[in-house]
């Protein structure tokens, strides 16, 4: 994934080069990523970086005209052109289209030049005016930073996997962890699976001073975003569809090719409304499964047809499950465990997704920031599967959820379940393409924080802001089968907008009850499952893990290596999967997890 890694050393040495090397090659995971090396021994820095060709990054190390500053930055910011525009008025040689022109904004305004950062991004800022290095990263955190120090210095890292290359000591894994991954599928606060690896929070800018301690400070607080005074019902819509209709132009700028990932949600559908892009200009496509058109694809050409725009549909085909054993290591890998094993999918389709365009702009996150949906709870796994000494661990995470899930509605979904538990698809996603979403701008959070309590949660908005940018998009049926349309005066509104719901099509997966699991075995061999698989979802790991994937599942479970794993139940594990397989039991999640962990134990702790 592109990323940054290095070390700041208090006892510089000879290996230090060759150490930096070694993390930078831990994330050359693909033939089109570039990568570089800046060392300077005088300051007791050394820093690597990894980025995709011809990406927004692919410009380092930025240097500016005196050569006393020096920017490593990965990631993108989303900026008007008044900025770059501001900056050229400076007299500075400025290149809007890569990230070259940052090191003059700091040049312009000192350290506060990260509060004008937009995007997710990580970096090293060198200032030899002052003889400071900076490392800093976004403000949700999305970029992560994995760190450790030690007497010898400071170590970080884009990837874990960089730190475990050079510091074998490192590889462990932490129990409480573990124990957290196994009930939400993420670490909470700062933690990470290994033990004495911690992450840097977003919004940091640390200082380093040769031969001093770091000094670790925030450069943003939430609170400038939360005590901002609430707007009334229709003052905060008008600000929106302004807000909205503004930002959006920045995430189609740039000198590569951008698409649109299409679903038959709202999301997708708002950035549809508002896209500038002339007809058949802005390629578009949708995930699909191998036995229909699943909801999200018929949509979606639907809402490409209405917008003048081509359509593709990115199908998962057979060829999936020969490839499932190599795409289920490096989803793993190269997401350092954050994401199970069921990414595997996500790997593949957008392996061929980047094929059609290096950008892919996505609706990830509107349903968070725009109607305050919780995704991020407690997994219910079977008990069963662990060792009872472990159990403990796992209810000791349930229980932290409970004291952090107390926080402000808003800044639990943008401070913590968009970094925490939401990290992973993304990491994952953006090994292969840049990912780009407004639902994250700067401008379109910090107006959130205002929305009136009764709207906070209201799909109105969405549909309104969909029907006044493109009304035709407003008569097409979600994938939940919801239409719209117009209904008279509500409290706080000019106008609003109805859903009408339809009955949909779901198909039972990953929570298919233990009854119906039963029912469902008894009738497969008349395979009546296909006339649903497919509708809705575009993946089926319950029905795969029992069928095409059941040789991988039981050669990697029920080996004695995983078997004898402390934290598993070895003989309870081998009744689960046999049961699962059988088809007679649902424990999709439980071996999505434990293969996953298992991989982990292979890949990262024992490297084998």
């Amino acid at each position: 994934m592109p990323g940054i890694a290095g070390m700041i050393e208090r006892h510089p040495h000879e290996e230090s080069t060759n150490a930096l090397q070694a993390m930078v090659k831990c994330m050359m995971h693909e033939k089109f990523y570039t990568s570089g090396t800046y060392v300077n021994e005088r300051m007791r820095l050394w820093v690597g970086w990894v980025c995709h060709k011809d990406s927004f990054s692919d410009c380092l190390p930025i240097w500016n005209e005196r050569k006393d500053i020096c920017l490593i930055f990965l990631g993108e910011n989303a900026a008007d052109e008044s900025e770059i525009d501001h900056l050229k008025a400076k007299g500075h040689q400025c290149n809007s289209e890569d990230a070259s022109y940052l090191v003059h904004l700091y040049e312009e305004i000192g350290i506060r030049f990260l509060e004008k950062l937009n995007g997710w991004f990580s970096g090293v800022l060198v200032d030899f005016r002052d003889g400071k290095s900076v490392l800093f990263n976004d403000r949700y955190g999305l970029n992560r930073i994995y760190y450790h120090e030690n007497e010898d210095g400071f170590y970080f890292s884009s990837e874990a996997k960089s730190l475990l290359k050079i510091l074998p000591s490192l590889r462990q894994l932490d129990t409480a962890s573990l124990g957290e991954f196994f009930s939400f599928g993420c670490t909470l606060e700062h933690r990470t699976l290994f033990s004495k690896v911690s992450l840097v929070p977003g919004g940091s800018m640390w200082t380093f001073f040769p031969g001093q301690e770091v000094i670790k400070e925030p450069y943003f607080k939430r609170e400038v975003w939360e005590n901002q005074p609430l707007l009334s019902g229709e003052e905060y819509y008008e600000k929106l569809k302004e807000t909205f209709a503004r930002i959006i132009l920045r995430y189609f700028r740039g000198r590569e090719r951008v698409a649109v990932s299409l679903t038959g949600g709202i999301d997708t559908r708002m950035i549809m409304a508002w896209a500038p892009s002339p007809p058949f200009k802005l390629p578009c496509y949708t995930f699909g499964g191998i036995y229909r058109n699943c909801a999200d694809v018929k949509i979606a050409r639907q809402v490409a047809k209405v917008c003048q725009q081509r359509h593709e549909t990115i199908s998962v085909t057979r060829k999936f499950f020969s490839e499932f054993p190599a795409l289920a290591k490096k989803t793993v890998y190269y997401t350092d465990g954050a994401m199970d094993v069921s990414g595997a999918v996500e790997l593949y389709v957008n392996r061929i997704a980047r094929e059609i365009a290096p950008i892919r702009l996505t609706g990830n996150y509107g349903d968070q920031v725009i109607r305050s949906v919780i995704g991020f709870k407690p997994n219910p796994l079977h008990e069963e599967v662990f060792d009872p000494d472990f159990v403990r661990f796992i209810r000791g995470g349930v229980v932290a959820y409970a004291n952090i899930a107390q926080d402000r509605e808003l800044s639990f979904l943008a401070f913590k379940q968009a970094p925490w538990y939401g990290y992973s698809r993304l990491a994952l996603e953006r090994t292969q393409l840049t990912q780009r979403t407004p639902y994250l701008d700067n401008d379109l959070v910090a107006l959130a924080y205002q929305a009136p309590p009764d709207l906070a949660r209201s799909i109105k908005l969405s549909l309104r802001l969909i029907a006044e940018g493109n009304p035709a998009l407003a008569r097409i049926p979600t994938d939940r089968g919801v239409l719209y349309r117009p209904v008279p005066l509500v409290t706080g509104l000019k106008h609003s907008y109805q859903e009408v719901t339809f009955k949909a099509d779901y198909a039972y997966d990953y929570g298919m009850p233990q009854w119906l699991a039963r029912l469902d075995h008894l009738f497969a061999p008349l395979h009546l499952e296909r006339m649903f698989l497919g509708r809705h979802k575009f993946y089926h790991f319950r029905i795969w893990y029992r069928n095409e994937l059941s040789k991988y599942v039981k050669g990697i479970l029920l080996d004695s290596r995983t078997l004898a794993r402390p934290y598993l139940n070895g003989r309870r594990l081998e009744e689960i999967v046999n049961s699962h397989i059988k088809g007679n039991r649902n424990y999709t999640e439980e071996i999505h997890w434990v293969l996953t962990s298992e991989l982990i134990q292979r890949q990262l702790i024992e490297q084998k």
